[in-house]
């Protein structure tokens, strides 16, 4: 994407001079984001730098000191949760955290509850299952039977059920055995092939800047480098930082 691009107005999401503070703590100083249509962009960074506090932000869990979140062109800063869920932003969180006693099916069709249109949910249920047939034949097994890469798919199939515009994505490597990890970052490349816009918060440097378009790196709070994946992966800061190279 060329500068004069990132700078134009259509973003999907997007961050301006954002503050925020726990009490006293001052967490993300202002932080410049922008989520824009059809990519996959990643935010990196060791514990504590913010990341967490930024998908916060972004969800409405957490209200910005200063600076806005905008969401389609609109200031949401207190906008609650469930209207920017309505609105096109949802989550696949960390651990994926399903609810365990429920079924797949039940599960899946929990992440249209804010929508009435019922063929419009069928049509959808539908895409999730040519996404991850695995998924289809388990709609009835209780979903916390399921291995951690199936309950990955149901998290994400989960998520896509509310039509988002943008995918929000919580270290979805955390908790997969090594051998499901290549194919999860596959599975994630696919729904973006497919022009889902994706925001991924993960601290697999390698494997995020693979498949992503564009990277921002945290540091106690504060975008340290911003680029794209391949000047990321050619930084010699960012490879001796977070690529575990010297």
């Amino acid at each position: 994407m060329s500068a004069e691009e990132s700078s134009s107005p259509t973003a999907l999401l997007e961050f301006r001079k954002v503050n925020t503070h726990y009490g006293a703590v001052h967490i993300l100083k202002d932080v410049d984001l922008a989520i824009y249509p059809g990519e996959l962009v990643c935010l990196l960074g060791g514990n504590a730098s913010g990341k967490t506090t930024t998908l916060k932000t972004l969800l409405g869990m957490v209200t910005p000191t200063s600076g806005e979140v905008v969401l389609d062109g609109e200031v949401v800063n207190h906008r609650p949760t469930s209207y920017r869920v309505a609105n096109g932003v949802t989550m696949v969180p960390e651990n994926r955290r399903l609810f365990k006693r429920l079924s797949v099916k039940e599960n899946l069709v929990l992440g249209a509850y804010l929508r009435k249109d019922k063929d419009g949910i069928e049509a959808d249920l539908e895409y999730v299952f040519e996404l991850f047939p695995r998924v289809k034949e388990r709609l009835s097994q209780k979903s916390g039977t399921l291995s951690g890469g199936e309950q990955q798919m149901v998290a994400i199939g989960r998520a896509l059920m509310s039509r988002p515009k943008v995918l929000l994505m919580d270290e979805p490597s955390m908790g997969l055995a090594p051998a499901l990890v290549q194919q999860n970052f596959e599975l994630i490349q696919k729904i973006n092939d497919e022009g889902m816009s994706i925001f991924m918060v993960e601290q697999n440097a390698n494997m995020a800047l693979s498949i992503a378009d564009r990277g921002w790196v945290l540091q106690t709070g504060t975008v340290v480098l911003n680029d794209t994946s391949e000047a990321l992966l050619a930084n010699p800061e960012m490879r001796a930082a977070y690529l575990g190279e010297s």
